[in-house]
């Protein structure tokens, strides 16, 4: 009782001051994109039968989307820093929804792996701004905020991926896309609607200014940031490895239904919208390194278990053991967005998750050779051996290393 009270009580504090609409607005936008991004996996078998793609390649595939999600962080960083985040968010959502148009229209591999890169590139635009746009609207609950977006991501990621597969399964692929479009495009112009016109900083401050990343890399060694860079690479690779194959292994090494798996897949995300909120207040009060290990002791047991499990049932246990690793973003995203000072927020968000991401990016090809090898279940066991590493390297952090 005494939690739901915690709850209810910080739901309120986020809600007052007019601020309730641009947060839930905010969140929307990013549950569509994620959900936008896992459904991917999902249609991974159908990618595979309709462009012929080995494991491997389908790999690849993934990795195009995450590299896409990558790239464009540091860009959006600037951006936001510079101009209006509202902008920022509301041109990602628009680009995304015009490249699924490009993917479901694709005829060959080639022109499907081109629009993956611009879905991807387009997605990697928002969450820079979104972070930084809550960091000034919530500058002393940005944990809180966070998680409440992040958990609302979890449920774009719940509902959407199993309408996409039940749209495959009923129709076609391509209409477990096509129906994203519209919703896209409403989201991006909600987003200019809803949210309040910002200043634009001074035109005479250069954004890319050799003193400015003089500042950026000064703060970055100051801090435990690069430690918690290398944490964050680590945990981006397995992240994006489990998450870019599990529905195909579900299906091809367990014996599930696509449409069972992309369920069990969606179960995955479902518990992230509880797990995320928790987690990010847990960093408010405990700390960063606490609250982590708390998050990343589970998955360890889970992902180790996975290659030995059978039957639905056990499989959906397991799921919910490895997804409270789910929040672990609400937890690291507020350190980073304490860590950097208000000036250079955006842009140092951005060069941390730009490096992260698309090093974290190759998980998923390097994942798909495995599996092409027949070590589809060993793989799972090399996941859980480098979260235990990442766990080890969390125990170094000092216990205030919550900004």
């Amino acid at each position: 009782m005494a939690i739901i009270d915690s709850v209810v009580t910080e739901g309120k504090e986020l809600w007052q001051g007019g601020k309730g609409p641009s947060l839930v607005t905010i969140a929307s936008g990013w549950g569509l994109l994620l959900g936008t991004r896992m459904i991917y996996p999902v249609l991974l078998p159908y990618f595979r039968n309709s462009f012929d793609l080995s494991l491997t390649i389908a790999g690849l595939l993934i990795t195009i989307l995450w590299l896409g999600s990558a790239v464009g962080q540091l860009p959006g960083g600037i951006l936001a820093d510079r101009y209006s985040e509202r902008i920022v968010m509301a041109g990602s959502a628009v680009i995304v929804g015009f490249a699924l148009i490009l993917v479901v229209t694709a005829p060959s591999a080639s022109i499907l792996f081109a629009a993956t890169g611009i879905v991807g590139l387009g997605q990697s635009l928002y969450p820079i701004a979104r972070i930084t746009f809550l960091s000034h609207m919530y500058p002393d609950r940005i944990g809180s905020a966070l998680g409440v977006t992040m958990a609302t991501g979890d449920l774009g990621q719940t509902i959407l991926p199993p309408i996409a597969g039940v749209l495959a399964v009923m129709v076609t692929w391509q209409a477990g896309l096509s129906f994203l479009i519209p919703l896209l495009l409403v989201v991006g112009i909600g987003i200019v609607v809803a949210l309040p016109v910002q200043e634009q900083a001074d035109d005479g401050e250069d954004t890319l200014s050799a003193e400015r990343a003089r500042l950026i890399f000064s703060e970055l060694r100051e801090s435990n940031l690069g430690f918690v860079t290398i944490i964050l690479i680590l945990f981006f690779l397995i992240w994006q490895s489990f998450t870019g194959l599990y529905p195909t292994y579900l299906v091809e090494v367990k014996g599930l239904s696509s449409s069972t798996a992309g369920l069990l897949f969606s179960t995955f995300f479902a518990f992230g919208v509880v797990v995320k909120p928790l987690a990010g207040a847990a960093y408010d009060r405990i700390g960063m390194r606490s609250a982590l290990v708390i998050v990343l002791a589970g998955p360890v047991v889970g992902l180790g278990l996975l290659p030995f499990i059978e039957g639905v049932w056990a499989l959906v246990g397991i799921t919910a053991i490895v997804s409270t690793m789910l929040g672990s973003g609400a937890i690291t995203q507020s350190f980073l967005a304490n860590a950097f000072s208000a000036e250079i927020r955006g842009t140092g968000l951005g060069i941390v998750r730009t490096i992260t991401a698309i090093i974290g990016a190759t998980g998923p090809v390097l994942f798909g050779a495995i599996a092409d090898r027949g070590y589809f279940d060993e793989g799972y066991l090399l996941l859980a051996a480098v979260l235990a590493v990442v766990i080890l390297l969390t125990l170094r952090l000092p216990k205030s290393a919550s900004g």
